[in-house]
């Protein structure tokens, strides 16, 4: 292990190093939820070119982000375990990701987008329905 690593033990860097960026299970089954729904979408995308905050899944016509928060790394309240090692730095990680995500939904909506947040505890098809309804009606295009 370096000697500037963050992690705690060589095991840690390697158990963090093979967390995926993208394309996570819980991420799979949303996108084919909401593609099954008939809707379309960018994937890992900035909604703002300028913003450097990339969302799950974006739907441009529709100023929509949609952003699959995991429950350790967000801090679901129903979900959110507490680190066994090196606990402080991993509550300040997890405030600082909850400070972000506010700050991501209001600059968002200060340029008309709306942020949508789905856990990854959810289940894919009742999160897709609430996602295909907020996306149709900023189309317009309920009922259709």
């Amino acid at each position: 292990m370096s000697s500037t690593s963050w992690a705690s033990s060589a095991a840690t860097r390697a158990s963090m190093q093979g967390n995926k960026a993208r394309d996570t299970k819980p991420e799979l089954a949303l996108r084919s939820a909401v593609h099954a729904l008939g809707l379309r979408y960018r994937v890992s995308a900035r909604p703002l070119p300028q913003l450097r905050r990339t969302a799950d899944m974006v739907f441009t016509s529709a100023k929509v982000a949609v952003f699959l928060d995991g429950c350790f790394w967000h801090g679901c309240a129903e979900h959110h375990t507490v680190a066994a090692t090196n606990a402080s730095f991993w509550a300040e990680k997890v405030r600082t990701n909850q400070a972000r995500d506010r700050d991501t939904n209001q600059r968002l909506a200060e340029v008309g987008w709306l942020s949508v947040r789905v856990w990854e505890h959810e289940d894919p098809a009742e999160a897709a329905k609430a996602i295909a309804q907020v996306v149709r009606e900023r189309r317009g295009t309920v009922g259709r």
